[in-house]
């Protein structure tokens, strides 16, 4: 290829980053420019935070390495801070949230100190939602807010012709609060209603299906059927499963938790039922029982700042600008 105007430098370590390496990596090619994305070869498991974040922090120097020794690009973007903490040249930082918040105690001691200095040096950081630059700190590092881009998965679907009652998420079920969806779901049921948990493998129980590991087409599809999407999460730091089932009229309901938490808003706003003081299984049933026929156009319409239209703009006229500027 010619010599990019921008080189993406991404750990591709979970299907969602590589989602979001290539939604960015999109909407810069949409908006006029040459993308390069360099992503560090995977990385087997360990057994510790700290160690994890080392090895895939020298698989993205590596890819780095590789990309500009090759190439000389006007931009360079980073794409979490891990993939910046070892960096070869400075660069822009894109992320969801820093290590600061979610590397705590022993976990973080040697990426916290290491992340705060690369925040400092980044000529641009392209937080993913306004409130992870809160949580690193508020850095002085100019910064371009851009969303992750939902769109709806397929034709909408009427509630009436929803045959899941439930869905929640929980890959990393302590996090996630898998532990309290289930408690509020044995007391919300009704018979024969059955909620789905996605990202997890466990033998069924009464009114509850695991489903596993979906892709995401199989995963949005599962969104379009149900008519509820249930969360608790202990911490969020973005909340895109959220902004999915909203923009496929999927209602949701949630507990507040810390983090940036991106859909939050959108969801104490009016759009969702968001449960507080242990009152989930209340906001659950409600959910289950609304009937609002109007409810998956007003999400969609609420949704609009998060649709790949308003993402795009962003990215061409603030983000791809400065990045150039930036070199």
């Amino acid at each position: 290829m010619a010599a990019p105007d921008v080189l993406l430098v991404g750990l591709g370590s979970t299907h969602g980053l590589r989602a979001a390496e290539d939604e960015l990596a999109g909407a810069l090619r949409r908006a006029g420019a040459e993308v390069l994305l360099a992503r560090a070869a995977p990385q087997a498991d360990v057994r510790t935070l700290m160690r994890t974040d080392l090895r895939w922090a020298r698989a993205a120097r590596a890819a780095a390495d590789a990309a500009l020794a090759a190439h000389t690009p006007a931009g360079l973007v980073y794409v979490t801070t891990t993939a910046a903490l070892l960096w070869p040249r400075p660069g822009a930082i894109r992320f969801d949230a820093p290590a600061a918040a979610n590397r705590r105690g022993r976990h973080g001691l040697w990426q916290r100190p290491l992340e705060r200095r690369r925040l400092r040096q980044a000529p641009l950081l392209v937080p993913q939602d306004a409130g992870a630059l809160a949580e690193a700190g508020a850095p002085r590092t100019p910064s371009v807010v851009v969303p992750i881009p939902v769109e709806p998965s397929g034709p909408a679907v009427p509630a009436a012709q929803r045959d899941v009652a439930a869905v929640t998420y929980a890959t990393n079920p302590y996090k996630k609060g898998l532990d309290r969806v289930l408690a509020a779901w044995a007391v919300a049921r009704r018979p024969g209603e059955e909620l789905v948990v996605a990202g997890l493998d466990r033998p069924p129980a009464e009114g509850v299906r695991y489903a596993g590991t979906l892709p995401p087409d199989r995963f949005r599809a599962l969104l379009r059927r149900a008519r509820v999407f249930v969360t608790a999460p202990r911490r969020e730091d973005y909340g895109i499963a959220q902004l999915e089932a909203l923009a496929d009229g999927c209602r949701v309901v949630t507990t507040p938790a810390p983090g940036p938490y991106a859909a939050l808003p959108l969801l104490a706003g009016g759009l969702g039922w968001v449960a507080t003081d242990g009152g989930l299984r209340a906001a659950l049933r409600s959910a289950l029982d609304d009937d609002e026929p109007g409810y998956a156009d007003r999400a969609l319409t609420a949704l609009a700042p998060f649709r790949r239209a308003a993402v795009d703009r962003v990215v061409a006229q603030e983000l791809l600008p400065r990045l150039l500027a930036a070199r």
